[in-house]
């Protein structure tokens, strides 16, 4: 059997080219999916996996490791000036040579941005502020009184300088925004700064171009100063026992306590090498005994190196409180200064 053909129906009508036109659109839009939902090789997937691994591994390395490497609590007492020349002071000396130490040898910390390791590190920036506050104050106080004949006499140029470099605020990094959009001049530029304006102090002091006045009155104003700050620090330590004790997660207790050492560290060497500078005003109102006491409360109080700051009770049986044990030290050595000094006012 067989079957003829429909004489009555055609070949199907040809599309239309719009018809083919998207026809073909749609075809390649297909085609274009389809090769980019294609799953990547697996070197590719592997290179990827590598790479997240390895940033993932220096990030939580970069912080940690870095600020290990970079902190550096240097309370070293053996610490003192090199190379004095004759006439030279040797506080000024010890002075110039500590901020070299803490803003080249170390890094200066608190100044430091966030994306850097040392943006981690709490107690070594507390400690470097503590001691750049006691250095800011002797150079207040070498401007005032030590480096001037009497108050009506000229300000020494270069100590004027120089008290205003080390006054500068500490956390002033290269760019700060609050200040202003453009480059600025860091805390550790303006710290080196008022370094060299004391070296050039006294190197003029050795040759006679400056003033340095080893007389009593201008002792006892300075050691005055340094009471008063230690008075000041003391009132932080009681205020924050009243406030805090006993608070095992307080995150400030360390930052008072580094902030005091670095302070004490400091004075300590000043009032070290003053007790060379001013050995004859010292001798003479029989103070050898009394003034090496007062300096070794300092160094002490500067030593002192718990493992973890607590600020438990202060008659707590197993924390500690560091805070009240470091304010000990501070209200004897104020009462040590202030022994000295009403001796020095007879």
């Amino acid at each position: 059997m067989t079957f003829e053909p429909d004489p009555g129906t055609g070949p199907s009508p040809k599309p239309s080219r719009w018809r083919r036109a998207w026809d073909d659109l749609r075809g390649f839009r297909i085609k274009g999916r389809a090769s980019h939902a294609a799953a990547p090789s697996p070197g590719r997937r592997s290179a990827w996996r590598w790479a997240l691994s390895i940033l993932a591994v220096f990030l939580l390395l970069f912080y940690p490791l870095g600020g290990l490497i970079i902190q550096n609590i240097d309370d070293d007492p053996q610490f003192g000036p090199q190379n004095v020349a004759s006439g030279e002071s040797r506080t000024v000396a010890v002075a110039a040579d500590l901020v070299t130490r803490e803003v080249d040898v170390h890094q200066w910390t608190p100044m430091q941005p966030f994306f850097m390791p040392a943006a981690i590190l709490d107690n070594m920036p507390n400690f470097q502020r503590g001691i750049m506050a006691a250095l800011g104050r002797f150079s207040t106080e070498m401007m005032d009184q030590v480096g001037r004949t009497r108050g009506s006499s000229q300000v020494d140029r270069d100590l004027d300088q120089a008290r205003g470099f080390l006054n500068e605020q500490p956390t002033v990094w290269l760019w700060q925004p609050s200040v202003s959009l453009m480059p600025t001049t860091t805390s550790a530029q303006k710290y080196r700064a008022g370094r060299d304006r004391l070296i050039a102090y006294n190197k003029r002091l050795a040759v006679g171009q400056a003033v340095f006045e080893r007389r009593a009155d201008n002792l006892q104003a300075l050691i005055d100063r340094i009471a008063n700050d230690i008075g000041s620090d003391s009132a932080v330590i009681d205020r924050h026992i009243i406030e805090q004790a006993g608070n095992l997660f307080d995150m400030q207790c360390d930052d008072i306590f580094y902030f005091n050492k670095g302070r004490l560290y400091a004075n300590f060497l000043l009032l070290r090498e003053l007790g060379n500078d001013f050995q004859n005003v010292i001798r003479d109102r029989d103070l050898t005994n009394a003034w090496n006491q007062m300096v070794e409360t300092f160094r002490v109080a500067a030593e002192l190196k718990p493992w973890i700051v607590w600020n438990g009770w202060p008659d707590a049986l197993l924390i500690p409180n560091h805070l009240a044990a470091q304010g000990f030290y501070l209200l004897r050595a104020r009462t040590q200064l202030r022994e000295i000094s009403s001796i020095l006012q007879k």
